[in-house]
């Protein structure tokens, strides 16, 4: 490998370690609570390197935003419905230990201390959910007249809440089980069909997964 191959990777390698020790000083601290010099030290770099990489803390913040999707999509094998449902177990079950989807949470509820007013992050993940809704409806489980988009939004939304009052009630070592309950009750809703929901997986234990160092 060339000198100039060995520093990219060095350069990439410093990159995703910044990131990373943002994300778990943004989740202790918050955007406001957390510094350039306190995510420095705890990367194990230099304020330079930091600098080389990002301007600003907002930038730090809005790369850790842009982490979110890789975390969850690249692990699902499933597809259509399931990979939806899926989609929402394994983020309910990782976001209890992994400090860059904690981070993403709190960011976007803390948005305005960084002048940052952008939904870029739910318009990433509503993409992804109507992907997933689109198979279902191809394959025909989903009931003829659903309006796909209006369908996201509100999931969404009761994802956010039931997450919110997770946090709240039991620092969200319940939301597994909250959010397979909460499939339960939308289910009979949205699919064409007794048998298409009897044929989802909602057991929130099938999601215990072992990517990003997660505990046994």
């Amino acid at each position: 490998m060339g000198v100039s191959k060995v520093m990219q990777a060095r350069a990439v390698k410093t990159r995703e370690k910044v990131i990373l020790a943002a994300a778990e000083v943004f989740d202790e601290a918050g955007f406001a609570g957390a510094s350039m010099k306190r995510i420095g030290q705890r990367a194990g770099t230099t304020m330079g390197a930091i600098y080389f990489h990002f301007k600003t803390k907002g930038e730090l913040a809005q790369a850790v935003l842009d982490a979110q999707p890789d975390m969850i999509l690249p692990f699902l094998r499933s597809e259509g419905l399931q990979r939806l449902v899926d989609i929402t177990l394994s983020w309910s079950w990782a976001l209890q230990y992994d400090p860059m989807l904690r981070a993403g949470v709190r960011l976007v509820i803390e948005q305005s201390a960084f002048q940052l007013q952008d939904d870029t992050l739910y318009a990433d993940w509503k993409r992804t959910m109507i992907e997933c809704l689109e198979v279902a409806r191809e394959k025909g489980d989903l009931v003829a007249d659903v309006d796909l988009g209006e369908l996201v939004e509100h999931l969404a939304a009761c994802f956010t809440g039931t997450q919110l009052y997770s946090q709240i009630v039991g620092a969200r070592a319940d939301l597994p089980q909250r959010i397979a309950r909460l499939w339960h009750f939308l289910l009979p809703g949205i699919v064409a069909s007794a048998e298409v929901a009897e044929r989802i997986v909602l057991d929130p234990g099938v999601w215990r997964p072992e990517w990003h160092g997660a505990p046994s």
